[in-house]
């Protein structure tokens, strides 16, 4: 039986592991600056093995740069021993029924720097598209704090923004020394991780305002790769422009950088009323517009055409001669009459697969103003301040996501990504899931939406995606998930001993007999289990009874688990016989020596592919 490690990965070590492999004699051994032994990689070595220039510390080159850069780096590939634990209260059902465990939308609280750590394994190349709305550093907004160098009491006189597990906001004004950095190192390691859950194909957006876009770009170009960049959105995000100051500043920015851009295909939009009105003739086939197929400067054939009335027309034509008489024969020419005579192609609007989007938006895609009205109709107060349209994203998700993909917002705000998802999915019969992740920031004590109950901002958003999924419901009817399944983001399940038992003292070993906490269910030892496995949470959960235990049953078996205590043989045997592909126990849930000692060989004989796991 092995353990599982009950932690997210270290992304340094898998790196090493990834280098060594590639090159071997490489790898060698210094001394730190305490004298210790501890492992290196030999730069002239890999000079020679890669036949390029490694660049030194103090030497020129093209970089983009700043204070603590190399601590984000780290921060982004550290390991933490944390997990999720499931709010079944807070979770709705596909069907929209309160406390239901069957969507397969996932709802996160707590800090996504941590959130994408604990997803980072199990949706690994899965998620099709990203949509982030990050602060944008304005000077009044808030964003997240990652220097674990100060003690968390600090913070607090820092920010006044800390939630039970130490997660800290802090207000990043002009006037901080630091004011890029401290938004760099936040947004950098973020990214970093984000990149790895995209599938090949997948797609970010990133919206942005002037203050940060340039610095955006920079690392964007950075972790995704400059050559994969798409475009940059202009959007028009207001109504009305404002006549103070000396200049009316009425955009943002959506930034789109692909995984990989050779195997990106963006989908298309749906025609705008104007591009509609273009098709403004008819046949008994339906609405089309006129497709030219005589041009002087793009015309490549030469062939004459005889008119309804008899003329001779010779090209450049745009189409070969079998090409036209095929249209020809097919009712597919459409003649001009008069002094013009001349055909056209069909294109008919029945036929359009939409259009391909460019870089400026304007206020069809909806704006902030439209975004608030939205927000509050939900509401019937006005709760939340600078939404994002539900237009907006609709259209990005149409750009970037197919019927069944996984679209991940790690700072959802008041989930206008989720109504947007369900609204797409309503739309065309989609079965998108998304995934929230949301910080529970404090909601300002004389605010509407703290007066209406709201704590916290994951409370708005939970609230938001229940309202939006019932009011798409009664007007569509759609058969889709309305629901999501809450998570939240804790502490390991597991005691310190469970991940330093050399820590622990001979004499303070009967204290830790159990190494699981006290107040952990075996539910939240579940999640725990499927996040080390790399199970999806949107996967079925079912339980049964077997020999008076409870066990778990996931994805239809694949995975299987107890963790009640003395198991018996005769439990080890009912679960084997299924032949799950993971198999997991409690270390000191056996009910005696004998039954641990059969447990390998039950396995073998009833199911030996089975991979079994004790924590």
């Amino acid at each position: 039986m092995e353990k599982l490690k009950m932690h997210t990965p270290d992304l340094a070590e898998e790196n090493y592991k990834k280098l060594a492999a590639l090159f071997p004699d490489a790898v060698t051994e210094a001394k730190d600056e305490n004298g210790n032994t501890v492992r290196a990689i030999d730069k002239d070595v890999l000079m020679q093995e890669i036949n390029a220039k490694v660049v030194d510390d103090g030497q020129e080159r093209y970089q983009f740069t700043w204070p603590d850069k190399r601590k984000a780096v780290v921060l982004a590939n550290a390991p933490i021993a944390k997990t999720l634990r499931f709010e079944k209260e807070k979770s709705v059902g596909r069907d929209g029924t309160p406390g239901g465990t069957d969507s397969e939308n996932i709802y996160i609280e707590g800090d996504n720097l941590d959130a994408l750590k604990l997803l980072q394994e199990t949706y690994l190349g899965k998620v099709k598209m990203i949509y982030i709305d990050p602060p944008y550093n304005t000077g009044n907004d808030f964003i997240y704090e990652d220097d674990f160098s100060q003690k968390t009491a600090d913070y607090a006189d820092n920010s006044g923004q800390t939630d039970e597990e130490g997660n800290r906001l802090v207000q990043n004004s002009e006037s901080n020394g630091r004011f890029h950095t401290d938004w760099l190192n936040m947004l950098y390691p973020r990214l970093r991780i984000a990149k790895d859950l995209l599938t090949e194909d997948g797609v970010i957006f990133i919206s942005i305002d002037d203050n940060e876009q340039e610095n955006l770009k920079k690392i964007c170009d950075e972790i995704f790769g400059s050559q994969n960049f798409v475009f940059q959105i202009a959007w028009r995000r207001t109504d009305n422009q404002p006549n103070i100051g000396k200049i009316a500043r009425v955009k943002e920015y959506i930034l789109c950088f692909a995984k990989n851009i050779s195997l990106l295909g963006l989908g298309k939009l749906p025609l705008t009323d104007k591009a509609k009105a273009e098709y403004r003739y008819q046949d008994e086939k339906g609405l089309f517009r006129r497709a030219i197929l005589l041009d002087k400067t793009r015309g490549r054939y030469h062939y004459p055409v005889t008119t309804k009335s008899g003329n001779i027309l010779n090209g450049p034509w745009m189409k070969t001669e079998e090409e036209f008489r095929a249209l020809d024969s097919k009712g597919a020419i459409y003649w001009t009459s008069g002094g013009d005579e001349q055909p056209y192609g069909k294109i008919y609007l029945s036929e359009s697969k939409g259009a391909i989007p460019n870089d400026f938006w304007g206020i069809e895609y909806g704006t902030n103003q439209r975004a608030s009205l939205e927000v509050e109709r939900l509401f019937e107060k006005r709760c939340f301040d600078f939404p994002k349209p539900v237009s907006l994203i609709s259209a990005l998700l149409t750009l970037g996501t197919e019927e069944d993909s996984i679209v991940i917002d790690f700072f959802s705000g008041s989930a206008t990504t989720a109504q947007a998802t369900m609204q797409v999915n309503a739309e065309n019969r989609g079965n998108r899931k998304f995934i929230l992740v949301q910080l529970p920031e404090r909601c300002d004590s004389k605010s509407q939406a703290f007066k209406e109950g709201y704590k916290t901002i994951c409370d708005i958003g939970e609230e938001r995606i229940r309202r939006a999924g019932k009011k798409i419901k009664e007007e569509t009817g759609a058969d889709i998930d309305y629901g999501f399944r809450c998570f939240r983001v804790d502490s390991s399940n597991m005691k310190d001993v469970y991940y330093k038992p050399s820590d622990v003292k001979q004499g303070e070993l009967d204290l830790f007999t159990d190494n699981i906490k006290e107040d952990r269910t075996p539910e939240d030892l579940l999640i725990q289990v499927m996040l080390d496995l790399g199970v999806l949470l949107s996967s079925k959960v079912e339980e049964e009874e077997i020999a008076g235990k409870k066990v778990f049953s996931v994805a239809d078996g694949y995975l299987m688990a107890c963790f009640d205590r003395d198991v018996t043989d005769d439990v080890v045997t009912a679960i084997a016989r299924k032949h799950p592909f993971y198999a997991v126990f409690r270390d000191s849930s056996f009910s005696s020596d004998s039954v641990a000692a059969n447990f390998e060989q039950i396995f073998d004989t009833y199911s030996p592919q089975t991979v079994r796991k004790v924590l």
